[in-house]
């Protein structure tokens, strides 16, 4: 059990559920990634989702694809995200999921990113473009070090293929609210509580619910049915919106505090 999963069942024991922020690695540097999560360590963000910078990262929306870019254009690569870890490693404990293509990984090469990765503190990877039915070989490497894998779900995910992936997913399920790209909506889709509670149906294992979230409100309405909900758009927005003043971070935890409820 590692410290995803050992976060899900502090949470449970408590009666809580999981607050998740995504972040992209070096958006705007890699020093700013570093203070913020270990400010969002600090004011009770549960688990950090961190993105690698990819050129044609095809789940995101425009927001997260300009802060890929941006990354990529500041030199940030896979050894830098790695350095990182393991220098947050030795100030906080808090769970840390890369969120990466499939791309970087397969150049890096599999069993060598999947022993780096554990090796400097990551505890579980999101590959969007790797379909657990082509993930068997990756799926094997990460468990034998103790990474968790976590798929996707959706709305149009079959239930037979829902229950293959709830089968190979470790740590936790990660249910994609909508059909499209990542992004903030006004409004959360229709019947996504019911989506979701069949989905709980077949499994024990967590539920998180991402994609289009970007209130409090909306927080709050998916906290109510699943096991965590994860946040991004609205939170890179907010770090655009601040870069080059001296209190981003400060100003982008507050937003993050707000959007959690306190």
């Amino acid at each position: 059990m590692n410290r995803i999963e050992l976060k899900f069942k502090e949470l449970r024991e408590q009666g809580k559920k999981a607050f998740i922020v995504f972040i992209t690695a070096g958006y705007p540097n890699l020093e700013i990634t570093r203070r913020l999560i270990l400010e969002f360590s600090k004011v009770g963000v549960d688990i950090i989702e961190l993105g690698i910078p990819f050129s044609d990262p095809l789940a995101d929306g425009p927001v997260i694809q300009e802060s890929s870019q941006a990354a990529l254009e500041r030199g940030t690569n896979l050894i830098d995200v790695f350095n990182l870890v393991k220098d947050l490693r030795h100030q906080t404990n808090i769970p840390i999921c890369f969120m990466s293509y499939y791309n970087p990984i397969f150049c890096f090469g599999l069993k060598e990113f999947v022993k780096k990765a554990s090796g400097v503190g990551v505890d579980g990877v999101i590959i969007p473009d790797l379909p657990p039915e082509e993930g068997q070989q990756f799926i094997r490497l990460a468990d034998r070090f103790n990474l968790d894998t976590i798929f996707f779900v959706s709305p149009t995910t079959s239930k037979k293929r829902m229950q293959f992936i709830l089968k190979v997913s470790k740590g936790f399920i990660y249910y994609v609210s909508l059909t499209g790209v990542t992004g903030a909506r006004r409004s959360l889709p229709t019947g996504l509580s019911e989506h979701v509670k069949l989905v709980k149906r077949y499994t024990q294992k967590p539920v998180a619910v991402g994609f289009g979230v970007c209130t409090n409100k909306q927080v709050e309405e998916i906290q109510e049915f699943c096991d965590g909900v994860i946040v991004g758009s609205a939170i890179i927005k907010k770090i655009k919106e601040n870069i080059g003043r001296a209190d981003l971070v400060k100003r982008v935890t507050k937003f993050v505090v707000r959007l959690k409820g306190q």
